[in-house]
């Protein structure tokens, strides 16, 4: 995956996680998966930028 493409999910997950832990509570079940996707991103982007460097 490209890593702009990669960066922008990652700005649209993080602003989506904000906005539902507002919502409804840190301890939400939608903030706890939304939480994983988030970290699922992250270590993609670590490792896709690792192979770039």
């Amino acid at each position: 995956m490209n890593i702009n493409c990669l960066l922008e999910l990652i700005e649209r997950k993080r602003t989506e996680l904000i906005k539902t832990a507002q919502e409804e509570g840190m301890s939400s079940n939608a903030v706890l998966i939304l939480s994983q996707e988030l970290d699922d991103l992250l270590n993609s982007y670590t490792t896709n930028n690792k192979n770039y460097n």
